[in-house]
């Protein structure tokens, strides 16, 4: 196997052994990258320049958990001199003066930063189509989406173009654009990883994680977020387990609610058979399926998207023209702010900020949004009384595979829905995972989501390893 096509355990023993060099992987990374990114479109910035002299040092310090490893980063992580745009014509020009918490941390562990990946803009979307530059594809199919918002992250990885990368989830934006493109894709509890850097979109549901090739991956890279930071104060002063060790361990006796709620009519049937058939698998390794009622899920989408949309509101009123990004003239202040808006913004981000300003104002406040609030707790009641019968949840991470580009772009709700299994996890504030676990007729991946008690990630990575190595799926690549 070439070098580009290894994750970061892999690479990390290739260069424990001494044989290869960090420049000689990032050789074989960038030679991937230059061959298929016109095809992909994983990359709004390449770093080819910082990334040898990233390499250049790692080879020369050694150590390092990601020494010499090449990572790439979601563009709204903010990477001090580097732009970070949030694939949005408002930054398109923004270079932050700093770092975010999560990339320090990278940087300290000796990483290389090979890029900066697509992104639907602000991180608004299920299918990275609503990007201002481009529209990623997916590498096993380019005529379809690679899902959303961590689209152009889950591509790379796919794709061979990076060992690993770093997304975001505020609704499912890690794990589902990961189910559709192959890969693994986690979500840690909300807190556990800081947000310090990450440009917000709905700070009460953002969260930062990895997408890997494999689940011992993505424990190696949480080993190195995680943990509190004082620059965020919704991040957790919890102890960090070590992630890794539950990786290798058996699950007997564990005990996997399948929640009827998530086995819906108008779901694909592959999908349905696939993560059914992973079920069983969990069941020939020792753990006991158990039936669970989640009441409240019909409520999720629309309790989302208030929500979401509300703090969208109030975190994007800071675009305006006028303390950075992009500026539009006018012959006033208020033209000024209307004009750099309206041109800024595209139209996913407007629809958005429309609903989460109608959703606060005067006279809806308590109708919309403080109701959204009761059936928030509701819903992670829901699931804290799942979690007293139960070790972990077992649903599909998607209700279909990648669909194609452009197919549901005209009908907003119909794209929503693309993320009715993995918003009430960012409600909870819960980790969840998603890992490869079957293909369709057509060669599309389809992903298994299992999702954990409040900061029980040792569970999940513990169920997802034991699950992924008694299959072949995650071994697969697209043929480029």
């Amino acid at each position: 196997m070439e070098l580009h096509q290894l994750g970061v355990e892999e690479l990390k023993n290739v260069l424990d052994k001494g044989g290869v060099s960090p420049a000689e992987v990032l050789d074989s990374v960038f030679k991937r990258i230059d061959a298929i990114q016109e095809k992909v479109k994983a990359f709004v910035t390449l770093t080819r320049e910082q990334a040898y002299g990233m390499a250049a040092a790692a080879g020369a310090r050694g150590a390092g958990a990601l020494a010499g490893i090449p990572i790439a980063i979601k563009d709204n992580i903010c990477t001090k001199g580097i732009r970070t745009t949030c694939s949005s014509r408002m930054l398109e020009n923004f270079v932050p003066p700093y770092e975010s918490t999560v990339t320090g941390r990278l940087l300290e562990a000796g990483y290389v930063l090979v890029g900066k990946t697509n992104l639907d803009e602000f991180a608004m979307g299920s299918s990275t189509e609503n990007s201002a530059f481009f529209t990623t594809r997916n590498p096993w199919d380019l005529d379809r989406i690679p899902g959303g918002s961590s689209g152009g992250s889950a591509a790379a990885v796919s794709a061979g173009m990076c060992a690993a990368a770093l997304g975001s989830d505020t609704g499912g934006s890690i794990r589902q654009p990961a189910s559709l493109c192959g890969v693994v894709g986690l979500k840690p509890t909300y807190g556990r990883v800081s947000r310090h850097g990450l440009v917000a979109f709905a700070s009460s549901l953002d969260q930062i994680g990895p997408i890997t090739k494999t689940v011992k991956d993505a424990a190696i890279l949480l080993n190195i977020i995680a943990g509190h930071d004082a620059a965020d104060s919704t991040s957790a002063p919890m102890p960090i387990p070590d992630f890794t060790r539950p990786a290798g361990m058996d699950i007997k006796g564990f005990r996997v609610g399948i929640p009827k709620e998530y086995f819906i009519p108008g779901m694909d049937r592959e999908v349905e058979a696939a993560v059914l058939a992973a079920v069983k698998q969990l069941e020939a390794l020792g753990a006991i399926p158990v039936e669970v009622s989640l009441p409240h899920t019909a409520y999720a989408i629309a309790t989302y998207y208030i929500l979401a949309t509300s703090e969208a509101s109030s975190n994007l009123a800071r675009y305006d023209g006028v303390k950075y990004g992009f500026r539009a003239g006018g012959k006033d202040l208020l033209e000024t702010y209307m004009n750099t808006r309206a041109q800024g913004f595209g139209p996913e981000v407007k629809r958005r900020i429309m609903l989460g300003t109608y959703a606060l104002s005067s006279g809806y406040y308590e109708a919309y949004y403080g109701r959204a609030q009761q059936v928030r707790t509701l819903i992670k009641k829901d699931f804290e009384e799942a979690f007293k019968s139960v070790d972990i949840i077992a649903t599909p991470t998607s209700p279909t595979a990648a669909f194609k580009v452009g197919e549901k772009a005209a009908d907003p709700l119909q794209m929503y829905l693309s993320d009715i299994f993995t918003i009430s996890i960012n409600l909870a504030g819960l980790p969840g995972i998603s890992v490869p676990c079957g293909f369709t007729r057509e060669e599309l991946p389809i992903g298994l989501q299992l999702i954990g008690r409040h900061f029980d990630e040792e569970t999940v990575i513990r169920v997802a390893h034991a699950y992924e190595q008694s299959t072949d799926w995650h071994g697969r690549r697209p043929k480029l």
